[in-house]
């Protein structure tokens, strides 16, 4: 089902007309409307030379954290890992800023430009342990893309 998206998200990406952060907001719109536990779709960014993520465009309920010390949270810790993190149950895990009670489970998947971790996509679900190795394949082939517009 995943693999049915790529080329919507290369289409979205490659639409010269329209700003990075719509493209960015439209490609979170399309994840978000197309995957059913995909509850809050969003980018965080390294912000300029400081040792802590921006959030950038998302879709979903609103949040207070569009700053995020590394190493604090699960975007935080990818921030340094430089790897994929995938939290089968957010209950269950000491370092996790919770956004909204509504979500159980998150998926982050660091975002590379030369070789360079720049940010990331972080996804929230209300479902259970939903995430799996698909999903980070994909993740990691829509950053691949992403990372051409920036």
């Amino acid at each position: 089902m995943l693999a049915s998206l790529k080329p919507k998200v290369t289409t979205i990406l490659s639409n010269n007309v329209e700003s990075v952060e719509n493209r960015l907001t439209e490609l979170c719109k399309l994840l978000s409307d197309s995957v059913e536990y995909y509850d809050w779709v969003g980018f965080y960014f390294k912000n300029g030379d400081k040792e802590e993520l921006k959030l950038g465009p998302y879709v979903g309920e609103p949040t207070d954290h569009t700053i995020i010390p590394f190493g604090k949270g699960i975007c935080g810790q990818v921030a340094l890992s430089n790897e994929n993190f995938v939290v089968p149950d957010v209950a269950a895990q000491d370092n996790y800023i919770a956004c909204s009670i509504t979500v159980k489970s998150e998926i982050v998947v660091p975002l590379f430009k030369n070789g360079e971790n720049i940010g990331q996509i972080d996804i929230d679900s209300n479902t259970p342990d939903p995430f799996t190795e698909e999903d980070e394949r994909f993740l990691e082939f829509v950053n691949q893309e992403v990372s051409q517009i920036l």
